[in-house]
């Protein structure tokens, strides 16, 4: 029989939870990279108590977590201005300890505690840290758990509609195309997230930005990369065809600028970028107000565009897909009849 002179640590509070946290993040700015022992003493605490917090927010896998420590929890981390630390001190953390951050966040970014999201409450009044996320999808080693906390701030209205309308949502069409692929696609997720989520605020800033937005976005569906080509041209449609964005779209569709780059993607070297920018182009040949200048360029370019939509697709595509293209040939053949 064994015994054990050691009581068994009371569990703590999540008051007390959230001030050791919050005290283990600080006792990071006191010890020098010399004190390498004390850093990593440091360091072992706060992953510690990052773990603490993971249990107390999603349970432990045999037990589930009480609701209300984790809305006191939540409240607590909030009111001690933990959430800044978790954002600023990311970069120094190890990546399971990022993991399990990026974890609790998705979590206390959805608890309501009381009437109010307190999360997203403190997010609204500090929102230099959404911009913060953004760039720091120049740092490979944690632009994924940046992106990740990003997405989960995207969800909710108003915090996406601030990153919209900052400076630093324009920093999404560089790193879209960054060397290193997996950020790439990451940045490029998060892009598409703010794009297609909160219709209104896109349709919104589409409307105040339209010349800045669609310049930039051509550089996209022009770029020398494959990838950003395709992922670009497929999320163009499904932004612009929705019904919020009928305006927007009607803008895009008379300007023979935009016209001209779909033809050009009509003659890519790949069938399904081909096949996208037909769902596209379609849409300038069927629009019935067509300006005079976009029914010139269709007229005059009339037998190339009619070769290329005959071989379009051929020998995989459904009888829908088949149908439509017939009718938009039959309308490039009637528009160079009518300006010829």
């Amino acid at each position: 029989m064994s015994f054990s002179f050691f009581k068994a640590s009371r569990p703590k509070t999540p008051s007390e939870l959230a001030k050791t946290v919050k005290d283990s993040f600080n006792a990071l700015d006191s010890i020098t990279v010399a004190e390498v022992k004390a850093l990593e003493k440091a360091m072992e605490e706060v992953e510690k108590n990052i773990v603490a917090m993971k249990v107390m927010l999603a349970g432990d896998g045999e037990v589930e977590p009480n609701p209300d420590q984790v809305a006191q929890l939540t409240l607590e981390v909030c009111n001690e201005d933990v959430i800044a630390l978790f954002i600023h001190k990311l970069l120094i953390l190890g990546w399971e300890a990022r993991k399990n951050l990026v974890h609790c966040w998705s979590i206390m970014l959805k608890q309501k505690v009381d009437s109010t999201y307190c999360c997203v409450q403190y997010m609204e009044n500090h929102l230099e840290l959404l911009d913060f996320l953004v760039v720091c999808y120049d740092n490979k080693e944690i632009a994924m758990h940046c992106g990740g906390m990003l997405r989960e701030c995207i969800k909710l209205p108003s915090l996406a509609k601030y990153i919209l309308e900052s400076p630093s949502f324009g920093l999404f069409f560089k790193f879209v195309e960054l060397p290193n692929f997996d950020v790439a696609s990451d940045a490029f997720s998060t892009f598409k997230d703010l794009l297609t989520k909160h219709e209104s605020a896109v349709s919104q800033y589409l409307t105040n930005n339209y010349s800045e937005f669609f310049e930039q976005y051509e550089k996209l569906l022009t770029s020398p990369n494959y990838v950003t080509r395709r992922q670009s041209l497929k999320l163009l449609s499904e932004f612009l065809l929705e019904p919020p964005n009928s305006l927007i779209m009607k803008r895009y569709i008379a300007e023979v600028g935009h016209l001209k780059v779909m033809m050009n993607l009509l003659k890519d070297s790949s069938k399904n970028i081909q096949i996208s920018a037909f769902h596209i182009f379609k849409v300038f040949v069927a629009n019935p107000n067509k300006p005079r200048e976009i029914k010139l360029i269709l007229a005059k370019n009339h037998e190339g565009l009619l070769a290329l939509l005959n071989n379009l697709g051929k020998g995989g595509e459904d009888d829908q897909f088949e149908e439509e293209k017939e009718l938009i040939m039959k309308e490039i053949q009637k528009v160079s009849r009518l300006e010829s």
